[in-house]
Protein backbone atom coordinates (compact mmCIF):
# COMPACT_ATOMS: atom_id res chain seq x y z
CA UNK A 1 0.00 0.00 0.00
CA UNK A 2 1.73 3.14 -1.24
CA UNK A 3 1.49 6.50 0.53
CA UNK A 4 0.58 8.30 -2.70
CA UNK A 5 -2.36 5.95 -3.28
CA UNK A 6 -3.53 6.52 0.30
CA UNK A 7 -3.18 10.30 -0.10
CA UNK A 8 -5.24 10.29 -3.28
CA UNK A 9 -7.90 8.11 -1.70
CA UNK A 10 -8.24 10.36 1.33
CA UNK A 11 -8.28 13.49 -0.83
CA UNK A 12 -11.09 12.08 -2.97
CA UNK A 13 -13.08 11.09 0.09
CA UNK A 14 -12.57 14.46 1.72
CA UNK A 15 -13.72 16.16 -1.46
CA UNK A 16 -16.85 14.07 -1.38
CA UNK A 17 -17.55 15.08 2.21
CA UNK A 18 -16.59 11.71 3.66
CA UNK A 19 -14.39 11.68 6.77
CA UNK A 20 -12.01 8.94 7.87
CA UNK A 21 -11.76 8.43 11.60
CA UNK A 22 -8.60 7.57 13.50
CA UNK A 23 -9.76 3.98 13.71
CA UNK A 24 -10.17 3.80 9.93
CA UNK A 25 -13.28 3.51 7.84
CA UNK A 26 -16.12 1.12 8.67
CA UNK A 27 -15.39 -2.38 7.45
CA UNK A 28 -18.51 -2.35 5.27
CA UNK A 29 -17.07 0.56 3.33
CA UNK A 30 -13.79 -1.03 2.27
CA UNK A 31 -15.13 -2.99 -0.69
CA UNK A 32 -17.02 0.00 -2.07
CA UNK A 33 -14.11 2.44 -2.25
CA UNK A 34 -10.97 0.39 -2.70
CA UNK A 35 -9.84 -0.70 -6.10
CA UNK A 36 -7.02 -2.95 -7.23
CA UNK A 37 -4.50 -0.13 -6.81
CA UNK A 38 -5.34 0.03 -3.09
CA UNK A 39 -4.68 -3.64 -2.46
CA UNK A 40 -2.20 -4.45 0.32
CA UNK A 41 0.23 -7.14 -0.83
CA UNK A 42 1.58 -9.48 1.83
CA UNK A 43 4.55 -11.84 1.97
CA UNK A 44 4.87 -14.72 4.42
CA UNK A 45 8.25 -15.18 6.10
CA UNK A 46 8.42 -18.82 7.21
CA UNK A 47 5.87 -21.46 6.21
CA UNK A 48 5.69 -22.93 9.70
CA UNK A 49 2.99 -25.02 11.40
CA UNK A 50 1.76 -21.83 13.07
CA UNK A 51 1.45 -20.11 9.71
CA UNK A 52 -0.33 -23.02 8.03
CA UNK A 53 -2.70 -23.95 10.84
CA UNK A 54 -3.61 -20.55 12.26
CA UNK A 55 -2.18 -17.36 10.77
CA UNK A 56 -3.00 -18.02 7.14
CA UNK A 57 -6.57 -19.23 7.82
CA UNK A 58 -7.12 -16.07 9.88
CA UNK A 59 -5.68 -13.93 7.09
CA UNK A 60 -7.96 -15.57 4.52
CA UNK A 61 -10.98 -15.03 6.80
CA UNK A 62 -10.53 -11.29 6.32
CA UNK A 63 -8.45 -10.54 3.23
CA UNK A 64 -11.21 -10.11 0.65
CA UNK A 65 -13.23 -7.70 2.72
CA UNK A 66 -10.17 -5.61 3.63
CA UNK A 67 -8.64 -5.91 0.13
CA UNK A 68 -5.44 -7.72 1.12
CA UNK A 69 -3.64 -10.30 -0.98
CA UNK A 70 -0.71 -12.62 -0.38
CA UNK A 71 1.78 -12.74 -3.22
CA UNK A 72 4.89 -14.52 -1.92
CA UNK A 73 6.33 -16.92 0.63
CA UNK A 74 9.94 -17.04 1.79
CA UNK A 75 11.42 -20.13 3.42
CA UNK A 76 15.02 -21.33 3.39
CA UNK A 77 14.02 -25.02 3.43
CA UNK A 78 13.10 -26.23 -0.05
CA UNK A 79 10.34 -28.54 1.20
CA UNK A 80 8.59 -25.88 3.25
CA UNK A 81 8.97 -23.35 0.47
CA UNK A 82 7.29 -25.63 -2.06
CA UNK A 83 4.58 -26.69 0.40
CA UNK A 84 3.91 -23.05 1.23
CA UNK A 85 3.66 -22.05 -2.40
CA UNK A 86 1.16 -24.85 -3.14
CA UNK A 87 -0.92 -24.22 0.02
CA UNK A 88 -1.16 -20.46 -0.39
CA UNK A 89 -1.75 -20.54 -4.14
CA UNK A 90 -4.74 -22.80 -3.57
CA UNK A 91 -6.17 -20.57 -0.83
CA UNK A 92 -5.47 -17.32 -2.70
CA UNK A 93 -6.76 -18.60 -6.03
CA UNK A 94 -3.68 -17.52 -7.96
CA UNK A 95 0.02 -18.29 -8.27
CA UNK A 96 2.38 -16.87 -5.66
CA UNK A 97 6.15 -16.45 -5.75
CA UNK A 98 8.34 -18.83 -3.73
CA UNK A 99 11.50 -17.09 -2.49
CA UNK A 100 14.64 -18.97 -1.41
CA UNK A 101 15.37 -16.31 1.22
CA UNK A 102 14.33 -12.85 2.35
CA UNK A 103 16.80 -11.11 0.05
CA UNK A 104 14.74 -12.44 -2.83
CA UNK A 105 11.46 -11.63 -1.08
CA UNK A 106 12.28 -7.97 -0.60
CA UNK A 107 13.13 -7.51 -4.26
CA UNK A 108 9.43 -7.88 -5.07
CA UNK A 109 8.36 -4.38 -6.09
CA UNK A 110 4.75 -4.37 -4.94
CA UNK A 111 5.26 -5.99 -1.52
CA UNK A 112 3.73 -3.87 1.28
CA UNK A 113 3.88 -5.97 4.45
CA UNK A 114 4.96 -9.31 5.89
CA UNK A 115 3.77 -11.88 8.37
CA UNK A 116 6.73 -13.36 10.26
CA UNK A 117 6.27 -16.94 11.49
CA UNK A 118 9.84 -18.18 11.83
CA UNK A 119 11.78 -19.75 14.73
CA UNK A 120 11.52 -18.04 18.13
CA UNK A 121 15.03 -16.58 18.17
CA UNK A 122 14.67 -15.18 14.63
CA UNK A 123 11.65 -12.93 15.23
CA UNK A 124 13.50 -9.74 16.21
CA UNK A 125 16.11 -10.36 13.50
CA UNK A 126 13.47 -10.71 10.80
CA UNK A 127 11.54 -7.70 12.12
CA UNK A 128 14.62 -5.50 11.82
CA UNK A 129 15.08 -6.79 8.29
CA UNK A 130 11.45 -6.11 7.33
CA UNK A 131 11.08 -2.57 8.67
CA UNK A 132 14.48 -1.78 7.15
CA UNK A 133 12.83 -2.64 3.85
CA UNK A 134 9.92 -0.33 4.75
CA UNK A 135 7.37 -3.12 5.27
CA UNK A 136 4.63 -3.28 7.87
CA UNK A 137 4.95 -6.32 10.12
CA UNK A 138 2.86 -8.90 11.94
CA UNK A 139 5.34 -10.92 13.99
CA UNK A 140 4.78 -14.05 16.04
CA UNK A 141 5.85 -14.10 19.67
CA UNK A 142 8.16 -14.36 21.55
CA UNK A 143 9.58 -11.16 20.16
CA UNK A 144 13.15 -11.33 21.48
CA UNK A 145 15.10 -13.64 23.78
CA UNK A 146 18.15 -11.43 24.30
CA UNK A 147 18.15 -7.76 25.31
CA UNK A 148 20.54 -6.96 22.47
CA UNK A 149 17.97 -8.25 19.97
CA UNK A 150 15.12 -6.51 21.81
CA UNK A 151 16.83 -3.10 21.96
CA UNK A 152 17.88 -3.17 18.30
CA UNK A 153 14.43 -4.26 17.11
CA UNK A 154 12.63 -1.67 19.25
CA UNK A 155 14.78 1.10 17.76
CA UNK A 156 14.38 -0.21 14.21
CA UNK A 157 10.59 -0.35 14.41
CA UNK A 158 10.21 3.05 16.07
CA UNK A 159 12.63 4.71 13.64
CA UNK A 160 10.81 3.20 10.68
CA UNK A 161 7.34 4.45 11.59
CA UNK A 162 5.88 1.24 10.17
CA UNK A 163 2.86 -0.58 11.54
CA UNK A 164 3.94 -3.44 13.82
CA UNK A 165 1.87 -6.01 15.69
CA UNK A 166 3.25 -8.82 17.86
CA UNK A 167 1.25 -12.04 18.12
CA UNK A 168 0.10 -11.83 21.74
CA UNK A 169 -3.50 -12.24 20.67
CA UNK A 170 -5.06 -11.91 24.11
CA UNK A 171 -4.90 -8.17 23.43
CA UNK A 172 -7.68 -8.61 20.88
CA UNK A 173 -10.02 -10.60 23.15
CA UNK A 174 -13.22 -9.08 24.51
CA UNK A 175 -12.88 -10.71 27.94
CA UNK A 176 -9.32 -9.41 28.27
CA UNK A 177 -10.42 -5.90 27.29
CA UNK A 178 -13.20 -6.14 29.90
CA UNK A 179 -10.70 -7.21 32.58
CA UNK A 180 -8.34 -4.40 31.58
CA UNK A 181 -11.11 -1.82 31.83
CA UNK A 182 -12.37 -3.16 35.18
CA UNK A 183 -8.87 -2.90 36.67
CA UNK A 184 -7.95 0.44 35.07
CA UNK A 185 -11.21 2.02 36.27
CA UNK A 186 -10.27 1.15 39.86
CA UNK A 187 -13.18 -1.24 40.39
CA UNK A 188 -10.95 -4.21 41.18
CA UNK A 189 -8.68 -2.45 43.66
CA UNK A 190 -4.91 -2.89 43.85
CA UNK A 191 -3.68 -6.23 42.51
CA UNK A 192 -2.22 -8.32 45.32
CA UNK A 193 -1.25 -11.48 43.43
CA UNK A 194 -1.44 -13.07 39.98
CA UNK A 195 -1.28 -16.82 39.40
CA UNK A 196 -0.76 -18.29 35.94
CA UNK A 197 -0.47 -21.91 34.83
CA UNK A 198 -0.05 -23.70 31.50
CA UNK A 199 -0.03 -27.48 31.93
CA UNK A 200 -0.08 -30.22 29.29
CA UNK A 201 0.77 -33.92 29.11
CA UNK A 202 2.27 -34.08 25.65
CA UNK A 203 5.54 -35.98 25.10
CA UNK A 204 5.33 -35.05 21.42
CA UNK A 205 4.94 -31.31 22.00
CA UNK A 206 7.41 -29.45 19.76
CA UNK A 207 8.83 -32.76 18.48
CA UNK A 208 9.13 -33.49 14.73
CA UNK A 209 10.79 -36.95 14.61
CA UNK A 210 9.67 -37.87 11.09
CA UNK A 211 10.72 -34.55 9.59
CA UNK A 212 14.06 -34.76 11.41
CA UNK A 213 14.72 -38.00 9.54
CA UNK A 214 13.86 -36.43 6.18
CA UNK A 215 15.51 -33.00 6.18
CA UNK A 216 18.91 -32.69 4.50
CA UNK A 217 21.37 -29.87 5.07
CA UNK A 218 21.81 -29.28 1.34
CA UNK A 219 18.08 -28.49 1.04
CA UNK A 220 18.23 -25.55 3.40
CA UNK A 221 20.54 -22.71 4.51
CA UNK A 222 21.93 -23.44 7.97
CA UNK A 223 23.96 -20.23 8.09
CA UNK A 224 20.89 -18.10 7.48
CA UNK A 225 18.96 -20.17 10.01
CA UNK A 226 21.42 -19.19 12.76
CA UNK A 227 20.48 -15.52 12.20
CA UNK A 228 23.16 -14.09 14.43
CA UNK A 229 23.34 -16.89 16.98
CA UNK A 230 26.82 -18.32 17.74
CA UNK A 231 28.30 -20.55 15.06
CA UNK A 232 27.07 -24.13 15.42
CA UNK A 233 27.30 -27.34 13.44
CA UNK A 234 24.31 -28.63 11.45
CA UNK A 235 21.69 -30.30 13.62
CA UNK A 236 18.29 -31.21 12.15
CA UNK A 237 16.75 -31.35 15.63
CA UNK A 238 17.81 -27.78 16.40
CA UNK A 239 16.41 -26.72 13.04
CA UNK A 240 13.02 -28.43 13.35
CA UNK A 241 12.63 -28.85 17.12
CA UNK A 242 14.23 -25.53 18.06
CA UNK A 243 11.77 -24.93 20.93
CA UNK A 244 13.52 -27.72 22.85
CA UNK A 245 16.98 -26.19 22.52
CA UNK A 246 18.57 -23.11 24.04
CA UNK A 247 19.71 -20.64 22.64
CA UNK A 248 17.25 -21.15 19.77
CA UNK A 249 14.30 -20.89 22.13
CA UNK A 250 13.59 -20.61 25.84
CA UNK A 251 10.83 -23.18 25.42
CA UNK A 252 8.01 -22.83 27.92
CA UNK A 253 8.90 -19.26 28.90
CA UNK A 254 9.00 -18.00 25.33
CA UNK A 255 6.12 -19.98 23.91
CA UNK A 256 3.56 -19.78 26.70
CA UNK A 257 4.54 -17.42 29.47
CA UNK A 258 4.87 -14.45 27.11
CA UNK A 259 1.13 -14.61 26.34
CA UNK A 260 0.13 -14.48 29.99
CA UNK A 261 2.77 -12.11 31.35
CA UNK A 262 1.81 -9.67 28.59
CA UNK A 263 -1.61 -9.23 30.20
CA UNK A 264 0.07 -8.11 33.45
CA UNK A 265 1.84 -5.30 31.61
CA UNK A 266 -1.32 -4.36 29.76
CA UNK A 267 -3.65 -4.35 32.78
CA UNK A 268 -1.25 -2.47 35.08
CA UNK A 269 0.70 -0.19 32.75
CA UNK A 270 3.93 -1.53 34.25
CA UNK A 271 6.64 -2.11 31.66
CA UNK A 272 8.52 -5.00 33.28
CA UNK A 273 9.06 -6.87 36.56
CA UNK A 274 11.26 -5.50 39.33
CA UNK A 275 12.78 -8.93 39.88
CA UNK A 276 12.49 -12.58 38.89
CA UNK A 277 13.53 -15.94 40.34
CA UNK A 278 13.00 -19.30 38.66
CA UNK A 279 13.58 -23.02 39.04
CA UNK A 280 12.84 -26.13 37.02
CA UNK A 281 14.36 -28.91 34.99
CA UNK A 282 13.97 -31.83 32.62
CA UNK A 283 12.23 -34.21 34.98
CA UNK A 284 10.14 -36.36 32.65
CA UNK A 285 11.04 -36.31 28.96
CA UNK A 286 14.67 -37.42 28.66
CA UNK A 287 14.87 -37.08 24.89
CA UNK A 288 17.96 -34.92 24.50
CA UNK A 289 16.16 -31.59 24.92
CA UNK A 290 17.92 -28.71 26.68
CA UNK A 291 14.88 -26.67 27.73
CA UNK A 292 12.91 -27.55 30.86
CA UNK A 293 9.79 -29.71 30.77
CA UNK A 294 8.72 -28.34 34.18
CA UNK A 295 9.37 -24.80 35.35
CA UNK A 296 8.21 -22.10 37.77
CA UNK A 297 9.02 -18.40 37.83
CA UNK A 298 8.08 -15.84 40.46
CA UNK A 299 8.13 -12.14 39.58
CA UNK A 300 7.79 -9.03 41.68
CA UNK A 301 6.03 -6.08 40.06
CA UNK A 302 5.55 -2.56 41.30
CA UNK A 303 6.65 1.05 40.92
CA UNK A 304 10.42 1.44 40.71
CA UNK A 305 10.32 4.40 43.09
CA UNK A 306 8.34 2.56 45.77
CA UNK A 307 9.81 -0.88 46.59
CA UNK A 308 7.40 -1.30 49.52
CA UNK A 309 4.37 -1.57 47.20
CA UNK A 310 3.58 -3.99 44.43
CA UNK A 311 2.49 -7.57 43.93
CA UNK A 312 3.76 -10.99 43.00
CA UNK A 313 3.18 -12.97 39.80
CA UNK A 314 3.63 -16.74 39.94
CA UNK A 315 3.93 -18.65 36.70
CA UNK A 316 4.19 -22.44 36.48
CA UNK A 317 4.08 -24.95 33.65
CA UNK A 318 4.67 -28.65 33.11
CA UNK A 319 4.65 -31.14 30.26
CA UNK A 320 4.04 -34.25 32.37
CA UNK A 321 0.50 -33.76 33.76
CA UNK A 322 -2.26 -31.61 32.32
CA UNK A 323 -4.26 -31.11 35.55
CA UNK A 324 -5.07 -27.44 36.04
CA UNK A 325 -4.77 -26.66 32.34
CA UNK A 326 -4.35 -23.03 31.42
CA UNK A 327 -5.35 -20.49 34.06
CA UNK A 328 -5.01 -16.75 34.62
CA UNK A 329 -6.10 -15.59 38.06
CA UNK A 330 -5.92 -12.00 39.31
CA UNK A 331 -6.45 -11.36 43.02
CA UNK A 332 -7.27 -8.23 44.99
CA UNK A 333 -8.42 -7.71 48.57
CA UNK A 334 -11.98 -7.71 47.28
CA UNK A 335 -12.03 -10.85 45.17
CA UNK A 336 -10.85 -12.54 42.00
CA UNK A 337 -10.79 -12.19 38.24
CA UNK A 338 -10.76 -15.64 36.64
CA UNK A 339 -10.15 -14.94 32.97
CA UNK A 340 -10.31 -18.63 32.05
CA UNK A 341 -13.89 -18.75 33.36
CA UNK A 342 -14.72 -15.23 32.16
CA UNK A 343 -15.77 -14.27 35.72
CA UNK A 344 -15.32 -11.57 38.32
CA UNK A 345 -16.26 -12.81 41.79
CA UNK A 346 -15.94 -12.01 45.52
CA UNK A 347 -14.01 -15.28 45.96
CA UNK A 348 -11.29 -14.75 48.55
CA UNK A 349 -12.36 -11.17 49.28
CA UNK A 350 -12.46 -9.61 52.75
CA UNK A 351 -15.64 -10.80 54.49
CA UNK A 352 -17.61 -8.92 57.13
CA UNK A 353 -16.62 -11.43 59.82
CA UNK A 354 -12.90 -11.09 59.14
CA UNK A 355 -13.12 -7.32 58.73
CA UNK A 356 -14.96 -6.67 62.00
CA UNK A 357 -12.21 -8.26 64.06
CA UNK A 358 -9.95 -5.40 62.97
CA UNK A 359 -12.60 -2.66 62.99
CA UNK A 360 -12.84 -2.70 59.21
CA UNK A 361 -15.62 -3.17 56.67
CA UNK A 362 -16.13 -6.00 54.22
CA UNK A 363 -14.59 -5.52 50.79
CA UNK A 364 -16.26 -7.84 48.31
CA UNK A 365 -16.50 -7.59 44.55
CA UNK A 366 -19.79 -8.28 42.77
CA UNK A 367 -20.40 -11.57 40.98
CA UNK A 368 -20.38 -10.78 37.27
CA UNK A 369 -19.38 -11.98 33.82
CA UNK A 370 -16.40 -10.26 32.23
CA UNK A 371 -17.71 -10.27 28.68
CA UNK A 372 -20.46 -11.84 26.63
CA UNK A 373 -17.93 -12.84 23.98
CA UNK A 374 -14.51 -14.44 24.10
CA UNK A 375 -12.91 -12.37 21.36
CA UNK A 376 -13.55 -9.49 19.06
CA UNK A 377 -16.09 -10.46 16.44
CA UNK A 378 -14.84 -11.18 12.95
CA UNK A 379 -16.94 -10.85 9.87
CA UNK A 380 -17.16 -13.37 7.10
CA UNK A 381 -17.13 -17.14 7.19
CA UNK A 382 -14.72 -18.69 9.67
CA UNK A 383 -12.39 -20.78 7.53
CA UNK A 384 -10.11 -21.84 10.34
CA UNK A 385 -7.65 -20.50 12.89
CA UNK A 386 -8.95 -19.51 16.33
CA UNK A 387 -11.17 -16.60 17.37
CA UNK A 388 -8.54 -14.68 19.33
CA UNK A 389 -5.90 -14.91 16.60
CA UNK A 390 -8.50 -14.14 13.96
CA UNK A 391 -9.43 -10.93 15.79
CA UNK A 392 -5.75 -10.09 16.28
CA UNK A 393 -4.74 -10.61 12.65
CA UNK A 394 -7.75 -8.58 11.55
CA UNK A 395 -6.80 -5.80 13.96
CA UNK A 396 -3.36 -5.66 12.35
CA UNK A 397 -4.86 -5.56 8.85
CA UNK A 398 -7.15 -2.70 9.87
CA UNK A 399 -4.15 -0.92 11.41
CA UNK A 400 -2.26 -1.19 8.13
CA UNK A 401 -5.27 0.49 6.53
CA UNK A 402 -5.78 3.23 9.12
CA UNK A 403 -2.03 3.78 9.83
CA UNK A 404 -2.81 3.70 13.54
CA UNK A 405 -0.88 1.18 15.66
CA UNK A 406 -2.97 -1.78 16.75
CA UNK A 407 -3.63 -3.70 19.93
CA UNK A 408 -0.10 -5.12 20.43
CA UNK A 409 2.48 -2.55 19.29
CA UNK A 410 6.26 -2.71 19.55
CA UNK A 411 6.22 -1.46 23.16
CA UNK A 412 4.17 -4.51 24.19
CA UNK A 413 6.62 -6.78 22.39
CA UNK A 414 9.57 -5.13 24.12
CA UNK A 415 7.95 -5.44 27.56
CA UNK A 416 7.14 -9.15 27.29
CA UNK A 417 10.70 -9.70 26.04
CA UNK A 418 12.13 -8.14 29.21
CA UNK A 419 10.05 -10.41 31.46
CA UNK A 420 10.96 -13.42 29.34
CA UNK A 421 14.69 -12.66 29.47
CA UNK A 422 14.55 -12.01 33.22
CA UNK A 423 12.88 -15.38 33.83
CA UNK A 424 15.34 -17.15 31.56
CA UNK A 425 18.32 -15.43 33.19
CA UNK A 426 17.10 -16.45 36.65
CA UNK A 427 16.51 -20.05 35.59
CA UNK A 428 19.82 -20.48 33.80
CA UNK A 429 21.99 -18.87 36.49
CA UNK A 430 20.08 -19.77 39.66
CA UNK A 431 20.26 -16.10 40.67
CA UNK A 432 17.70 -13.36 41.12
CA UNK A 433 17.35 -11.27 37.96
CA UNK A 434 16.64 -7.54 38.02
CA UNK A 435 16.36 -4.86 35.36
CA UNK A 436 18.63 -1.85 34.92
CA UNK A 437 16.29 0.90 33.73
CA UNK A 438 19.08 3.22 32.60
CA UNK A 439 20.98 0.64 30.55
CA UNK A 440 17.86 -1.31 29.55
CA UNK A 441 19.54 -4.56 30.52
CA UNK A 442 18.70 -7.68 32.52
CA UNK A 443 21.12 -8.06 35.43
CA UNK A 444 22.15 -11.26 37.25
CA UNK A 445 25.05 -11.43 39.72
CA UNK A 446 25.81 -7.77 39.08
CA UNK A 447 26.35 -8.33 35.35
CA UNK A 448 24.21 -8.18 32.20
CA UNK A 449 22.80 -11.56 31.17
CA UNK A 450 24.36 -12.63 27.87
CA UNK A 451 23.90 -15.99 26.11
Amino acid sequence: MKSRREFLKQSLLAGAGVSITAMGMPASSYARIMGANDRVNIGLVGFSDRARQTLLPCFFNNNKELNFDIIAVSDIWKRRREEGQAFISKKAGHDIQACVNNDELYKIKDLDAVIIATADFQHAYHTIEAVGQKKDVYCEKPFAETMDDARKALKAVKDSGKIFQVGTQRRSGDSYHAANNFIKEGKFGPITMVEMTWNVNQPGRWRRPELVKEIRQEDTDWTRFLAGRPKDSWDPRKYLEYRLFWPYSSGIFGQWMTHQIDTVHWFTGLKHPRSAVANGGIYMWKDGRKNADTITAVFEYGPENDPTSGFQVQYSSRFSNSAGGVKEMYYSNGGTIDIDKNKISPTGGLTEHEAQEMGMHANLLPEMTLSSGGSSAATGANMGGDPLTNAHVRNWMESVRSRKQGNAPIEAAYSHSIALIMANAAYRTGLKATFDENKQDVIVGGKPFII
